[in-house]
């Protein structure tokens, strides 16, 4: 939702600038829209739909489609509103959390929402249409009263102000936010004591905790030049290194990768795979991706986008040894984490490389079942229109972004598939950002 430029040469910055506004609905991205008196359009941050507000404006000039702002004064609050329990959340403060100022109720509802608009403004569907009824399931263990916060995030990115604080960026800005404690970091990482040590030198740490298993990791990035300092943490933890030269993560002592179990299974993450962040969010996708394809013994399966093997692992296990399993995945240490995790299983392949390339040149035709977990952008059209040519009995896709989500599934649509079912969860609580799982199977099994 954007109004047209009212002048196509951008005028004078209009950042600072206070409107007094009636907040509309969410948008896509941890906001509402509001519009000036003027009829300029505002996305606007740390308020709901329904409330009045003082917008300041953060990004924007004269002519702009749309200006950027932080709800700065609440003139009439909404119901659903609570005191951020977070100290460093609230207008130029961290950006890590879009939705401290809203009960987990709302948030869910305010996500739901969002999936409504992107599927109606993208695919053309209503929730009825795609098989969902609305909701958006909190993780077992998540649903808390208001003021209290899940620690859910098991993999935090910390980043280093000029004094060697560790601390989270300000929202779209490179500037740091020194913190003492980040509420929604998971026990296992809050437990290392980062926020509390001095990292000059440092550019960034990441920290993982893994939930499969005690495994503790951080990989420090240093600043151009700086000597790697002797980690002495709370609990006892690997280290590695971002090498300068090359990007590459290299060992520095304890092992080069963090445990998980989802679905039995025990999978190694090497530093830079990737795996779900929430504690609850590997076994909860999988079982909705399973039940969803109802795999068959003897099942032909491929796994898009597969990363150390999640789903191929789980559909491995129910097609059987008279089945098969190709898992395509781009990332080099994935790859090599995903052959170490399947390797009990024969007619398991995994190829490396991007979808779009390697699929082509596998030669397949044909395939009974499909899972794709594609990044943040989306498959695409040419490889949505290649997968919609395979004619398989079901597809499910796993999306981390509603409007990539219905872009592709527009695209399924026009390759002959329909939307059977979605389920949407709320794995990343106090943000924006929020999963869905949708089924598809061909239109002509749906008539």
């Amino acid at each position: 939702m954007q109004a047209e430029p009212k002048n196509p040469q951008a005028g004078n910055s209009l950042v600072g600038q206070e409107y007094e506004v009636e907040i509309g609905p969410v948008a896509h991205g941890g906001h509402c829209i509001a519009r000036t008196a003027e009829g300029q359009v505002l996305f606007v941050r740390h308020t709901l739909p329904g409330e009045k507000v003082i917008a300041r404006v953060t990004e924007g000039e004269e002519g702009a489609r749309f200006l950027r702002a932080d709800a700065v004064t609440i003139l009439d609050p909404s119901k659903d509103r609570v005191e951020a329990p977070c100290p460093y959340a609230g207008p130029g403060r961290c950006g890590g959390c879009d939705w401290q100022h809203a009960k987990p109720g709302a948030q869910r509802r305010l996500k739901g929402e969002v999936i409504a608009e992107q599927l109606k403004r993208l695919a053309g569907l209503t929730p009825e249409e795609a098989g969902w009824d609305g909701t958006v399931m909190p993780a077992e263990g998540d649903k808390l009263p208001p003021g209290e916060v899940p620690s859910w995030r098991t993999r935090v990115q910390y980043a280093v102000d000029a004094d060697g604080n560790a601390g989270l960026r300000r929202h779209r800005s490179h500037e740091v936010e020194p913190i003492e404690h980040c509420m929604i970091a998971a026990d296992g990482v809050s437990e290392l004591g980062i926020e509390q040590r001095d990292w000059s030198g440092m550019a960034s740490i990441e920290a993982i905790a893994a939930t499969g298993s005690q495994d503790r990791q951080v990989i420090l990035t240093p600043k151009p030049g700086a000597r790697l300092p002797i980690v002495e943490l709370d609990k006892p933890v690997s280290v590695m290194r971002v090498e300068e030269k090359d990007g590459g993560v290299h060992r520095v002592h304890g092992r080069p990768f963090v445990r998980e179990r989802a679905d039995g299974r025990t999978y190694r993450v090497g530093s830079g795979g990737f795996w779900q962040v929430h504690p609850k969010a590997a076994e909860t996708l999988m079982l909705a991706v399973m039940q969803g394809l109802l795999p068959r013994k003897g099942d032909t399966a491929l796994d898009l986008y597969c990363g150390v093997g999640l789903f191929a692992g789980a559909l491995a296990d129910r097609v059987g040894e008279q089945g098969a399993v190709l898992g395509i995945e781009s990332g080099k240490r994935a790859v090599e984490d995903a052959r170490h995790n399947l390797a009990g299983f024969d007619r398991v392949r995994i190829e490396q490389g991007k979808v779009e390339a390697v699929l082509p040149r596998t030669g397949i035709t044909e395939a009974d079942l499909i899972v794709l977990d594609p990044p943040r952008a989306g498959a695409g059209k040419q490889t949505v229109r290649h997968l919609a040519g395979l004619g398989a009995r079901r597809i499910a896709y796993v999306a981390c972004d509603p409007a990539a989500l219905a872009r592709d599934l527009g695209y399924f649509r026009e390759g002959g598939y329909r939307v059977r079912s979605l389920r949407a969860f709320d794995l990343f609580p106090m943000t924006h950002h929020v999963e869905c799982v949708a089924i598809l199977e061909p239109t002509e099994r749906g008539r």
